[in-house]
């Protein structure tokens, strides 16, 4: 049985294999000789001191033979005959995991994904940064693996309540990802390895006799004697099952629409909207490690902060250190900004969106008091981002002094955002009790967080899908629709998870209560 050992070591220490051997024998007063192997089974870096120090749980084999990490093991059955048919809508990370319970319980999942695959998917993105050309269809949000297979990757939470967390990065480790995503206090496998990722689930989807359509929007909703039958996709086809699971994620406004078109009860959900904030990586780092140049056995620095300022919240929103800001809107005429990370973290800028809390109380009443009020809010502002950037996808941006200045920038730094940028005002963009709440914010964190506060950074509007503005009702226990007993609302754009691990959390604990409908 291995031994477990706490263990403080530098960065470069907490890297060499020898040297945590040597650490090991130490801390367990033994020799060299009689530490035969071990396993990290948690790590975090604490940066609080002037030297950042790494925080090791170590798994060690003391005087025997060393074992691997446990690993655990996933049955998926043949369902190619299963008479039980689930149609999943949507092929995030809801749908996927959601699709892998439902295959490990001998139930075959259908997949109706309105986007591309993922390899096809690529070469929509880049011709919408290359070109501002938006596929309604195909981009950041919709595609094979959803909002977060181009868009970064990381796999923490804030809640385990939701589910089994463990068993989720297992999965993820099954199909492809590196192992160090089981232990390290953030995990993050970065976008462009995700997509082989995705590429290997659905593969055993289909192995296993699971059916996946691209290219196939739900467009409306067979409802036969109060009871959902079949769905209708944009192509025509009718797909119909015993029951189904909507997981269509955050940007899915058609659905929203085609809900409240047929009475189906769903409400309005308050949501986060703001902008996207970038610095050069090397400030963050000099901030964070408390350093001019960051020591190369630490990665990039990352950061998090709320504030509450005039009763609402002020906070930051999927940091990306290393990372790249990217357009991530679903229709022409509309500016969306969002983040994203490579694995290695190594792009010269950090950004992170920066959001006010917003509720159907803070709305002008032109945009109503009905469910969709919030969703038709999000949209006005992107709209006006659009006209105010100019077209062509340039997004509105101003230097972050100026911004809190209500000044102009008459230069603007060099920024990763693909399509450009172009200055403009924030509040010709900004809701008033937005802007105005961001401007206390960030100077607020500027008083804390030294050099934060510089016009070196560049804020960049909108960051504006932090979550769904609407949430589709469910029964608490038997998780379906409270109209619709075979409608299995779901995941980000059901308004019941933020992020892929909570996404896939949700995926499977739908999963489950379909498993246990059928049964």
């Amino acid at each position: 049985m291995p031994q477990q050992i706490q263990l403080r070591l530098t960065p470069q220490e907490a890297l060499s294999a020898s040297h945590v051997k040597q650490a090991i024998a130490s801390a367990k007063g033994v020799s060299l000789q009689l530490v035969k192997g071990y396993y990290v089974s948690k790590q975090s870096i604490d940066a609080r001191s002037k030297s950042p120090w790494i925080n090791l749980t170590i798994q060690a084999f003391i005087g025997e033979t060393p074992q691997g990490r446990p690993l655990t093991s996933f049955a998926f059955k043949e369902v190619g005959k299963s008479t039980k048919k689930v149609i999943i809508i949507g092929a995030g990370p809801a749908g996927l995991f959601a699709a892998l319970k439902l295959l490990e319980a001998g139930i075959k999942p259908v997949i109706l994904e309105r986007g591309k695959d993922v390899r096809a998917r690529r070469r929509d993105l880049a011709l919408l940064n290359r070109s501002g050309l938006v596929n309604p269809e195909s981009n950041y949000c919709f595609g094979e693996g959803g909002a977060g297979t181009y868009s970064d990757g990381k796999l923490y939470t804030r809640s385990g309540k939701r589910g089994n967390l463990e068993r989720i990065l297992q999965l993820f480790v099954h199909f492809g990802a590196e192992e160090r995503i089981l232990y390290e206090a953030h995990p993050h496998i970065g976008t462009n390895k995700l997509p082989h990722i995705i590429t290997a689930m659905r593969e055993q989807i289909i192995a296993a006799g699971g059916e996946i359509h691209f290219e196939q929007c739900v467009c409306d909703l067979i409802i036969e004697q109060h009871t959902l039958t079949a769905v209708r996709t944009k192509t025509g086809q009718v797909f119909s099952g015993q029951a189904f699971l909507l997981a269509t994620g955050h940007s899915a406004r058609d659905i929203f629409e085609l809900l409240h078109s047929k009475k189906i009860k769903i409400e309005a959900k308050p949501f986060a909207l703001g902008v996207r904030i970038e610095h050069p990586q090397v400030l963050i780092d000099q901030l964070q490690y408390h350093c001019k140049t960051r020591d190369p056995h630490l990665p990039p620095a990352a950061y998090s902060w709320v504030e509450q300022v005039y009763e609402k919240g002020v906070f930051s929103f999927c940091m990306c250190p290393g990372g790249i800001i990217a357009p991530a809107a679903t229709s022409p005429g509309e500016i969306v900004v969002n983040g994203w990370s490579p694995s290695k973290r190594n792009n010269p800028f950090a950004n992170s969106g920066i959001v006010v809390s917003v509720e159907v109380k803070d709305l002008d009443k032109k945009f109503g008091r009905d469910p969709l009020s919030l969703m038709r809010f999000q949209q006005s502002v992107e709209q006006l981002a659009f006209q105010a950037g100019g077209g062509n996808l340039q997004a509105p941006a101003q230097r972050l002094v100026d911004f809190c200045e209500k000044r102009s920038s008459s230069t603007l730094p060099v920024c990763s955002y693909l399509p450009g940028i172009a200055s403009v005002n924030m509040q010709e963009v900004l809701p008033a009790f937005i802007y105005e709440r961001l401007q206390v914010g960030f100077r607020q964190v500027g008083e804390k967080m030294k050099n934060y506060f510089t016009n070196e950074a560049v804020v960049v509007a909108t960051e504006s899908r932090t979550s769904s503005p609407v949430r589709i009702p469910r029964d608490p226990q038997l998780l379906s629709h409270p109209q619709l007993s075979t409608l299995f609302p779901c995941g980000e754009g059901a308004g019941y998870a933020g992020g892929i691990v909570s996404a896939a959390m949700e995926g499977e604990k739908v999963a489950a209560a379909i498993i246990n409908q059928l049964a």
